[in-house]
């Protein structure tokens, strides 16, 4: 089954390593509070349920990819389908909608947590990695990416985000994972 990833444009690729150019993208987010899987469940289901039809035309919208998660104390606009970024205490979880809706045609969340928003487009640095993305091994890609990042004499512009692309029954083997970090284009 195709699901809908965000397009973007690679500056720069080296091994695992990329630099992407991001456009502006409509996400739908929620705040929710807890360790970090636990928030990334809560966040999903809040979400889930407003794309399988919580909203007030109770319309289906396509899933999109991948899921991501970070930590963070500042604000930042995350490209991502789903994004995890902890603010303050509370973890924001934001699915990136399909390509074909824009925040005027999307219905509206039946939910109150649910916010609709575009995101303004964006440069990411990129470490790309497989398996389960446990908090530690997030943490040590983080650091790697970091560090390429200030190799490059790049200038990071907000936290790092965990981005995930397969559902929960994929083989930990086989799942795509992304650490993404903004930088000054």
């Amino acid at each position: 089954m195709a699901v809908e990833e965000p397009a973007f444009q690679t500056v720069v690729q080296e091994g695992a390593f990329a630099i992407r150019d991001y456009p502006a993208l409509v996400v739908a987010e929620v705040s929710v509070t807890g360790a970090q899987k636990e928030a990334a469940r809560k966040g999903f289901r809040l979400l889930a349920a407003y794309i399988f039809g919580a909203n007030r035309r109770k319309q289906s919208l396509a899933m999109t990819a991948p899921v991501a998660q970070s930590r963070a104390s500042e604000k930042i606009a995350m490209t991502a389908p789903v994004t995890q970024i902890r603010r303050d205490g509370e973890w924001i979880v934001q699915f990136t909608m399909p390509s074909a809706y824009t925040l005027e045609t999307l219905p509206e969340p039946k939910d109150a947590r649910v916010r609709l928003r575009e995101t303004p487009s964006a440069r990411f640095a990129v470490i790309r990695f497989s398996g389960l993305a446990k908090p530690d091994d997030v943490e040590a890609r983080t650091a790697t990416l970091s560090a390429w990042i200030q190799r490059r004499h790049l200038r990071q512009t907000g936290p790092a985000s965990l981005a995930q692309y397969n559902p929960p029954w994929t083989l930990w083997f086989l799942r795509r994972n992304e650490v993404m970090i903004p930088i000054q284009p």
